[in-house]
């Protein structure tokens, strides 16, 4: 554990790829095989289910102290991380005990099925057998807040330097549903028999935002261009007579839409399509919104199959007959992709439109239509690209439209986590309605480092209440915060919702008062809303 904490606590103190990958490599090469693999679970978002929750951690660590809970809440207040406030107001510890990474999770695991009691009981003793790095992690573990700024793309990266195999191979054989409590760091890495997991997707190839102008980009013949769709990037896998569906989070979603099942039978074994799951009806693209509330549901009625039916955009086509087309140019698995999905004939299998235009000036022209296909623009595939593991620059961009946008006035705000845990850095913001300031969205990006610290003064300066972490502000600050899509919300007091909000630019030039008003978002939503 000892390692694995300097491990965390290094990352978080660089922000160098290089030395990145260095500090992973390292790691690897001096830990055993079963830290090895919750290392790579840990920073690939496999983690233990929560086994306590932070009211209790509080209560421990309030019995420990002996602090009130009034001056804890402020400590947290000033700290703005709740792992760090417990790890900083907890004394040392009186034993302290090393013990492995794997010994803790497995640790953690054991005390589940516990009653409250023996379950705090276990904790306290835990806490008191860690120093203080290890305790830090061992928190952060437990308060979900175990965030830290590395991709799988670069933990892989450092493993095919310490176990000498290419990261392409390493990234296909971690996708899937896989834990170190049922495999080893040996079988799941250094094995070559891969065909063991039938429903095993492939690493997906991910675009980079268009830089500049799409004319640098040269021919536009020598450019495949789609609707960029707005919804849950999938992988769907028949092998063998099954059938499965991933999604690009590595979840496997098969059983949330069982309409696709019948492709099991009318699909070659040994086939693999990349596509966008959108919720589909009369051939047009329904609101994202719709398909996110068919996901949340653990039963699957027949008015919701009837109200958000589903279908795929095939993409790609990444293995057909049980032979790996990934290395085949785009252009060979689009012709043998529009022949499969013509001859399956079904209207949840469609191949996704090809936009054709005579240059760039007309393709320009087109993509202003985006919003009313449901679309975010488009797709700029080189023809002659294979298709690679995670996100590459040079053959695939994606080129979005120009996000909406608004300005609104900050009314609170809260302190950040790690590098920001002593800045204000998250806030919400609110229109205008009748001389009222309406919350609307919360924004936690956009602004640089030095903003971040003149807001955080203001705030220091200007604020009017407290409630626990979060503090009203004087509403004076005007920030323009974009978003990708507006929609109906009974949810929220302003009566809609974005998505991704975040900070465009802080609009120093303008007054509270004239920030825009809430009838100005429902402009919005009647131009491009979800609705």
């Amino acid at each position: 554990m000892k390692e694995f904490a300097q491990l965390f606590l290094d990352l978080e103190n660089t922000s160098s790829t290089n030395k990145k990958v260095e500090l992973f490599r390292k790691y690897f090469s001096k830990s055993s095989d079963q830290d090895k693999l919750w290392a790579l679970a840990l920073f690939s978002h496999k983690r233990p289910k929560s086994i306590i929750n932070t009211r209790q951690l509080r209560e421990i660590v309030l019995g420990i102290t002996g602090l009130e809970p009034w001056l804890f809440e402020e400590s947290y207040s000033v700290v703005g991380d709740l792992a760090e406030t417990l790890n900083l107001v907890l004394p040392s510890a009186s034993r302290p005990v090393e013990q492995s990474l794997s010994y803790w999770i497995d640790f953690l695991v054991s005390t589940r099925p516990l009653e409250e009691a023996d379950k705090k009981k276990k904790i306290s003793e835990a806490l008191d057998a860690m120093t203080k790095p290890e305790r830090f992690v061992f928190l952060k573990l437990m308060t979900g807040g175990f965030r830290v700024g590395v991709s799988k793309t670069l933990v892989l990266k450092a493993l095919g330097q310490y176990l000498e195999v290419d990261p392409a191979t390493l990234a296909h054989r971690t996708m899937g549903n896989w834990s170190p409590d049922t495999t080893t760091f040996r079988e799941l890495l250094m094995s070559t028999n891969q065909d063991e997991d039938l429903s095993k997707p492939y690493p997906f190839y991910l675009a980079y935002a268009l830089e500049g102008s799409p004319q640098d980009l040269g021919m536009l013949q020598d450019w495949q261009v789609e609707w960029k769709w707005d919804g849950i990037r999938s992988q769907l896998i028949v092998r063998e007579g099954r059938l499965a569906l991933w999604s690009r989070g590595e979840e496997l979603i098969t059983d949330k839409f069982p309409e696709f099942e019948p492709l099991a039978f009318s699909m070659p074994s040994g086939t693999v399509i990349d596509g966008e799951l959108l919720p589909v009806k009369d051939g047009k693209p329904l609101p994202f919104a719709l398909l996110q509330k068919r996901i949340g549901r653990k039963n699957l009625t027949k008015r919701i199959l009837n109200d958000v039916p589903a279908s795929i955009r095939a993409y790609d086509l990444l293995e057909f007959d049980g032979k790996d087309l990934r290395r085949v140019p785009l252009s060979e698995r689009r012709n043998i992709l529009k022949g499969l999905v013509e001859e399956v004939g079904s209207t949840i299998l469609q191949l996704s439109e090809e936009v054709r235009a005579e240059d760039w000036a007309a393709l320009d022209k087109l993509q202003e239509g985006s919003r009313s296909k449901m679309a975010e623009g488009f797709m700029l595939k080189r023809k002659s690209s294979p298709y690679q593991s995670g996100r590459k620059k040079g053959d695939w961009w994606k080129w979005k439209i120009d996000p909406m946008t608004i300005d609104a006035v900050m009314v609170y705000a809260q302190k950040g986590h790690g590098k920001r845990a002593d800045l204000y850095s998250d806030y919400t913001l609110a229109v205008w309605n009748e001389g009222e300031l309406v919350p609307f969205a919360k924004a936690y990006s956009g602004l640089t480092d030095k903003e971040l610290t003149e807001v955080s003064r203001f705030v220091r300066n200007n604020t009017r209440e407290k409630f626990g972490p979060v503090r009203t502000v004087t509403p004076e600050l005007v920030f323009e915060v974009a978003f990708e899509g507006i929609q109906l919300s009974t949810r929220h007091k302003s009566g809609v919702a974005v998505r991704f909000p975040r900070i465009h630019r802080w609009r120093k030039d303008k007054k509270a008062e004239e920030a825009n008003s809430l009838t100005d978002l429902k402009d919005l939503l009647t131009q491009y809303g979800e609705q």
